[in-house]
């Protein structure tokens, strides 16, 4: 059996990946609160605004996530009024799904919310830092098998201050 390293916690990389994840994710949900979304809402919003119609099975494929976590989110989003089913024009038995107005004026807000997280996180990092560092967890999130673009908190709700 190897003996254990020695390495203090602040020099090990999953351990800072983990802290600033746990850290940035906490914050960005707590400022998501004052617009009524989770961090779930605001990834499938995202997907929903690079391209509408697309039905619930798609997304749910697209995304990774079951149907019925879909469902839920979907439903979620219906009641917030951001989200709508409307039948799918080539296949009566599917929805299709688009953004409401609502969601439209909502969604740049929340965008300004995730670049205001983003850029206190990275204030000690400069215009090439920021894109090296970028790059290199893209690489890291591509070999360890996560779809670019898709949270691993989609898969299930997260628990929203308050609620």
């Amino acid at each position: 059996m190897p003996e254990p390293s020695n390495r203090p916690l602040g020099e090990r990389t999953n351990f800072l990946l983990s802290q600033l994840g746990f850290h940035t994710a906490s914050r960005f949900t707590e400022r998501l609160v004052g617009l009524g979304i989770q961090p779930n809402h605001f990834g499938l919003l995202m997907h929903l605004a690079q391209g509408e119609g697309r039905t619930q099975q798609q997304l749910a494929e697209a995304l990774g996530i079951h149907r019925k976590v879909m469902v839920g989110l979907l439903d979620d989003l219906e009641q917030r009024g951001l989200a709508e089913r409307r039948r799918h024009p080539a296949d009566r038995r599917a929805h299709a799904i688009h953004l409401t107005e609502a969601a439209r004026t909502l969604l740049p807000e929340a965008v300004a919310v995730a670049d205001a997280e983003e850029e206190e996180l990275l204030t000690g990092l400069d215009g090439d830092e920021r894109r090296q560092l970028l790059a290199l967890l893209q690489r890291v999130a591509e070999h360890s098998g996560h779809p670019r673009g898709v949270h691993p908190g989609m898969r299930g709700k997260i628990a929203m201050p308050g609620a």
